[in-house]
C-alpha cells in the first residue's frame, strides 16, 4: 500500500501545480490582537551604501499569505525537483525498488548503527571452537593469500584435505594486510561453494552486514543460497542492491522476494513481463513464478511440466526442490557431482535420495561418518523406504549388534557392496569397523576395516591391529603412516616388501606410501631417495608451489600451509595427485603441528591409491 501511494504522490507530483499557499483564513481573535506591533526600521548600515531592500512580494501587507514550513525545511527553501524526471507511463511501468530509489527512499544500510558488526574478523569458528588463529593470516601478503584461494577451483582429492581445508575457511580470521575485508570474505565463500559447502559458505556470508555487500560478495552469496535452496535468505540484498546485477535469475530473484515483501502484484506483473519477453528458458521462469505464488493466497498457481526440460541447472534444482516438486529421473540420472552434494544436504528430499547423495557427500569430506549413520538410521526407522536402500540400512545395524564378529564383518562386506568398496561406503562403516576385533583369523580384511576406521580419524583403534598385519602388506603401509607417535624410523626391507607386492596401477600406492613416510620423517632421507628414484619420483623437484608451502612451514602459519595444501590436493581422484605433491604436502602439515592430519592424509593416500 505504501508504494502504491508512493507512486500516486510523485505522479500527481507531476501532472499538477504545486500549491504553496491559500488565502488567509478569517481572523478569531478580537480586534487589535492579529494586528502585529510596529517594527522598529533598521538602523542604516554605516558609510554611503544604501540599505538592501526587501524584495516585493506583490501583495498588500496585511493579506500576505501564511505559509507552513514543512518539518526540518526553512521557510524559504525552494521545492527541487529531480532532473530528467520519467513520465508518468514511466512511473508507472517502474517496480517498487526503481520508486524507491527515484525518490530517494531506499536506505543505504537495513541495520541500526548500534547493531552493525565489524569486518575485522569473519568467520564461522572461532579459535576456542577448533578454528585458526584470528590473526593467522594478517600480517601475510595479501597477493599470496589471493593467489592460493584464486587458485582453488574445484574438490579436494582427500577427504582429510578438505575437513583441513573447510576449517581453515570457516575459521574467524582477519584479512590479509592491504586486503579489503570483503573481498576476502567473497574469495573464502567462494571455495566454500567449490568444495561443495554451501552451508558454510551461506553461514560465513551472513556475518557481513548486507549494506557492505559489492557484486563479487553478492554472487558467491547467491551461489550459496541457491545451492542450500535458500532463496530467500538473498533477499536483504536484492532490497538493498537490486540494480547490481542484469542476469535474468537475479531479476527474477528480485521479483520472488518482492512477493514474499508484500508486494505480489508487482512481483506478478515482473515475472509475466520476463515470460513474455522470454528473458530465461520458459521452465526456469515458471519456477520463479511458482515460487513468488506461494508467497499469496495460492491464486493462479502454475503447472510444472519437464517434458521439454533436456538437463538440470542450480536453479531448477533449488527452486523444485524448495517447492517439493519432483524432477524426473531422466534429468537426476545424468546430473553432476554438484546436485549430488547439494541433495546430501538437503532435508527436504526423500531419504533414499539423499543416501544415494551421501556416497559422494561421505567420500568428499562433506559429511561425517556420525552424519552419515544418523542418516541411515531415519531410513531404517521408516517403514516407508524399500529396496536396495532400506536393505543397506538393516545389515548396517547388523554390523553393529550381530552376536559373532565374523557375522558384523559379513554384514559390512554387504554394506560396501563391492570387492574393493566405495570409499563413501567405509566412511558410512568406520564406527562398525572399529568394533571389529583385531584377530589372524580376520587379517585378510584388516585392510579395508583400517580404511574405514581412519576414515573418521579412529587411528587409537586401528593401531589395535599393528601385532596382526603382515609387514610390507596394505594394512601394515596404512598403519606405518596413521600410527600417532613412533620413536624409531621404518624398516626398509619392510618398504622393498610393500613395493614388491604393490599391484596398484603404476605402483602409485607405494609411491605415496615413500612420499608419506619421508614426510613424516620416518624414513631417513637418503633412503627415502633412493627408494623415490627407483620408482621414477623426485621428490627433491622444487615448484614455485613446494617453494610457498615449504616457506610457509618454516614460518610455522598453519593457515597459510592448509591453504597452499588445497592449491596442491586438488583433483576428482587419487590419479590426479602426485607422490612429489603429497610429499611437500605431508611435510610442511607436519611441520606446522597439524600432524594429525598429515598421517590421516598419507594413510588415506595409500588406501586410495
Amino acid at each position: 500500500m505504501k508504494r502504491t501511494l508512493l507512486a500516486g504522490g510523485a505522479a500527481l507530483a507531476l501532472c499538477s501545480t504545486f500549491v504553496v499557499a491559500q488565502d488567509a483564513p478569517e481572523s478569531l481573535l478580537p480586534p487589535g490582537f492579529d494586528t502585529p506591533a510596529p517594527t522598529p526600521s533598521p538602523s542604516p548600515p554605516k558609510g554611503n551604501a544604501p540599505a538592501a531592500q526587501a524584495p516585493s512580494t506583490g501583495a498588500a501587507a496585511g493579506t500576505a499569505p501564511v505559509v507552513q514550513p514543512l518539518p526540518g525545511q526553512a521557510p524559504s527553501a525552494a521545492v527541487v525537483l529531480p532532473d530528467e524526471l520519467p513520465s508518468i507511463e514511466e512511473i508507472e511501468a517502474m517496480t517498487p525498488d526503481e520508486i524507491d530509489e527515484l525518490l530517494g527512499l531506499k536506505p543505504k544500510f537495513d541495520i541500526p548503527p548500534a547493531a552493525r558488526r565489524s569486518m575485522a574478523r569473519v568467520g564461522v569458528i572461532a579459535q576456542s571452537e577448533g578454528g585458526f588463529p584470528s590473526q593467522a593470516l594478517a600480517r601475510q601478503p595479501a597477493s599470496l593469500v589471493r593467489a592460493a584461494l584464486k587458485g582453488i577451483k574445484g574438490p579436494m582429492v582427500s577427504r582429510w584435505g578438505h575437513i583441513l581445508l573447510r576449517r581453515t575457511l570457516a575459521s574467524r580470521l582477519a584479512a590479509p594486510e592491504g586486503m579489503n575485508p570483503v573481498e576476502f570474505a567473497t574469495l573464502r565463500a567462494g571455495v566454500l561453494n567449490e568444495l561443495g559447502e554451501p552451508a558454510i559458505a551461506r553461514a560465513l556470508v551472513q556475518g557481513v552486514d548486507t549494506a557492505n555487500y559489492d557484486a563479487p560478495l553478492t554472487g558467491v552469496a547467491f551461489n550459496a543460497y541457491l545451492a542450500t535452496a535458500d532463496l530467500l535468505g538473498i533477499c536483504p540484498a536484492t532490497r538493498l542492491h537490486s540494480g547490481i546485477r542484469k542476469d535474468p535469475q537475479w531479476q527474477m530473484t528480485v521479483a520472488i522476494c518482492d512477493a514474499y515483501a508484500g508486494e505480489g502484484s508487482s512481483a506478478k506483473r515482473e515475472l509475466d513481463r520476463a515470460l513474455s519477453r522470454g528473458i530465461a528458458p520458459q521452465i526456469d521462469i515458471l519456477l520463479a513464478q511458482r515460487f513468488a505464488g506461494a508467497a499469496g493466497d495460492g491464486r493462479g498457481a502454475v503447472t510444472i511440466e519437464w517434458d521439454k526440460v533436456s538437463e538440470l541447472n542450480p536453479w531448477r534444482f533449488a527452486l523444485a526442490n524448495a517447492l517439493g516438486i519432483e524432477i524426473p529421473d531422466t534429468l537426476t540420472r545424468k546430473a553432476g557431482a554438484y546436485y549430488q552434494r547439494s541433495a546430501a544436504i538437503a532435508s527436504m528430499l526423500p531419504l533414499a535420495t539423499r543416501a544415494e547423495a551421501a556416497d559422494v557427500a561421505g567420500r568428499e569430506g562433506i559429511l561425517s561418518a556420525e552424519a552419515m549413520v544418523d542418516l541411515y538410521s531415519q531410513i531404517y526407522a521408516d517403514q516407508e523406504v524399500t529396496g536396495p536402500t532400506a536393505q543397506r540400512a538393516a545389515r548396517l545395524r547388523e554390523a553393529y549388534v550381530a552376536e559373532t564378529a565374523r557375522d558384523r564383518l559379513a554384514a559390512l562386506h554387504d554394506v560396501w557392496g563391492a570387492k574393493t568398496p566405495e570409499y563413501g561406503r567405509l566412511v558410512l562403516t568406520a564406527f562398525a569397523a572399529a568394533r571389529i576385533p583385531a584377530s589372524e583369523d580376520l587379517s585378510d580384511d584388516a585392510a579395508p576395516l583400517l580404511a574405514s576406521m581412519l576414515a573418521a580419524g579412529l587411528d587409537g583403534n586401528a593401531m589395535r591391529w599393528g601385532s596382526v598385519v603382515t609387514e610390507g602388506g596394505d594394512a601394515w603401509g596404512i598403519l606405518a603412516l596413521a600410527q600417532p607417535t613412533r620413536s624409531n624410523a621404518v624398516r626398509t626391507g619392510a618398504v622393498e616388501s610393500f613395493v614388491d607386492s604393490d599391484s596398484s596401477e603404476d605402483q602409485r600406492k607405494s609411491r605415496f606410501l615413500i612420499a608419506g613416510l619421508a614426510g613424516l620423517g620416518r624414513l631417513d632421507v637418503v633412503t627415502a631417495k633412493r627408494l623415490a628414484d627407483g620408482l621414477g619420483v623426485d621428490l627433491g623437484r622444487q615448484t614455485r608451489w613446494s617453494a610457498m608451502i615449504d616457506k610457509a612451514a618454516e614460518v610455522n602459519n598453519p593457515a597459510l600451509v592448509s591453504m597452499l595444501a588445497g592449491v596442491g590436493m586438488q583433483g576428482t581422484g587419487w590419479d590426479k595427485m602426485t607422490a612429489r605433491h603429497l610429499y611437500h604436502i605431508v611435510s610442511a602439515l607436519n611441520r606446522v603441528g597439524l600432524n594429525a592430519e598429515a598421517r590421516m592424509i598419507a594413510a588415506e593416500a595409500v588406501a586410495r591409491g
